[in-house]
């Protein structure tokens, strides 16, 4: 199942990423400087993913992205894809499993691995 994974930046932003099934991040959000802006905003794009806008682009050295749109604002780019079909195939996974993907928080990052 796909997720939305909220997290960390260096620079002490949270962002969401949306991973898709398999566990690969589709696209990542903008920073937030508050962990509950971040959360709100998964929430609401979860429930106007079918309806927001995905702009697709071709960098210059022919790499394909998309940025997800919503109300003029963009709110997330995704990662570099090799071929046009792939980022397709990314969007497609978005509009049908995103509204129906958990919301995991690993943005405290207390990790210990003990022996």
């Amino acid at each position: 199942m796909a997720s939305f994974v909220i997290s960390k930046r260096f620079s002490g932003d949270y962002k969401f990423e949306f991973a898709s099934r398999k566990g690969k991040p589709i696209f990542t959000s903008n920073a937030y400087e508050l962990r509950m802006d971040c959360e709100s905003a998964v929430e609401y794009l979860r429930s106007v993913l079918e309806t927001c806008s995905y702009v697709k682009f071709k960098t210059s050295k022919g790499k394909y992205f998309f940025r997800v749109v919503v109300n003029g604002q963009v709110v997330a780019v995704s990662r570099k894809y090799s071929t046009e079909l792939m980022v397709q195939k990314g969007i497609d996974e978005i509009v049908k499993y995103g509204s129906k993907a958990e919301i995991l928080d690993f943005s405290n990052n207390n990790f210990e691995f003990t022996d």
